[in-house]
């Protein structure tokens, strides 16, 4: 029976799970012929097989005959090994899962996701940022070369791999990703940096014009000077990683205090931030928007990055705007329920 259940072992789990299902069921016929008056139906012997194996043992059924109790030692000492075998499988499998989950080798199957290509603590100040945010519900996925996923979340997947390569593209759904965000290399210098951004981006957008898909890349970039290229490249949006520090220095200097107020504005811990809402059918001009927003608790700050619309109330606002208001998240929402 050892000898037997060694080769048990070896077989896979599907095999395991058929074999074991037409054991158990077979047991619980072989039971009802051996006792029929004790298990009126195979149904209760199945009952009393699967109670046996598991080890409940309820006791409202158990043979009586020398034949069934004989019967009844065999299962225990081989059906009760076999549940072991496949529960053992199982958690087995569960931990290989787990396993390929934080190599970065299963692939996303979600929607509507963050894509962020590289590794960095700015990139998990970015991760942070955004899975600690209450109004934000994407998953994020992230496609690096490090060994194991960098960020445990429910909400947080790791693809591990080359980011130009369209097996790992494909890997990570770019295809339905909300938008992507490439981040720069810290330990690269800054030709060296934007190179690799700018490489990574030209292949998403490659991507992108082959399979006819509108994919939005924001990418940071090391020097100002290399923003035409990735203007080239297709790139939507871009961030200078050395421009934000120094002006924010600059403005701490001439205006004592400034730099929280950025920081808070940038930080979804604090009640007022920025958000990006639909211009209302009612709204005609930027005037009405202005009015009607400061009765809710709003103020407009903009159209897009156009910040001149302060001047500008009495012109029209165009149906595709994208309009940034600064409030608290509860008016933010009453808002998006208008």
């Amino acid at each position: 029976m050892f000898e037997l259940m060694k080769r048990i072992v070896k077989v896979n789990t599907a095999k395991l799970i058929m074999f074991a299902s037409i054991f158990y069921i077979a047991s619980a016929f072989i039971i009802y012929f051996l006792e029929p008056e004790t298990f009126q139906n195979p149904f209760i012997g199945f009952w009393w097989v699967m109670t046996t194996v598991t080890t409940v043992g309820f006791g409202d059924y158990s043979p009586v005959t020398v034949p069934g109790m004989l019967f009844g030692i065999f299962l225990y000492l081989f059906g009760i090994g076999l549940i072991g075998i496949i529960l053992g499988k199982v958690v087995d499998s569960y931990t290989y899962y787990g396993r390929l989950k934080m190599g970065g080798e299963l692939s996303y199957k979600g929607k509507g996701h963050f894509l962020i290509i590289g590794w960095s603590d700015s990139v998990k100040k970015t991760i942070e940022e955004i899975l600690l945010s209450k109004d934000i519900k994407k998953d994020v996925v992230l496609i690096d070369h490090v060994e194991e996923a960098p960020f445990k979340h429910d909400r947080f997947h790791y693809i591990r791999g080359n980011p130009t390569d369209t097996e790992i593209l494909q890997k990570a759904n770019i295809d339905e990703a909300d938008s992507v965000a490439i981040f720069a290399s810290e330990s690269d210098y800054e030709v060296q940096a934007d190179g690799k951004t700018l490489l990574i981006a030209s292949a998403i957008e490659r991507y992108a014009a082959d399979r006819n898909e509108n994919i939005y890349t924001v990418v940071e970039i090391q020097h100002n000077d290399h923003i035409r290229m990735f203007e080239h490249a297709g790139v939507n949006e871009f961030v200078l990683s050395s421009e934000s520090f120094p002006q924010l220095m600059t403005k701490s200097l001439l205006h004592h205090g400034s730099s929280r107020l950025f920081m808070q504005l940038l930080n979804h811990v604090y009640g007022e931030n920025i958000w990006e809402i639909s211009p209302a059918p009612s709204w005609r001009t930027y005037a009405d928007a202005f009015e009607d927003l400061r009765q809710q608790g709003a103020n407009l700050i903009a159209d897009g990055h156009d910040f001149s619309i302060i001047r500008r109330t009495g012109d029209k606002i165009e149906k595709d705007a994208r309009l940034y208001i600064i409030c608290n998240q509860e008016t933010y929402e009453n808002l998006k329920l208008e």
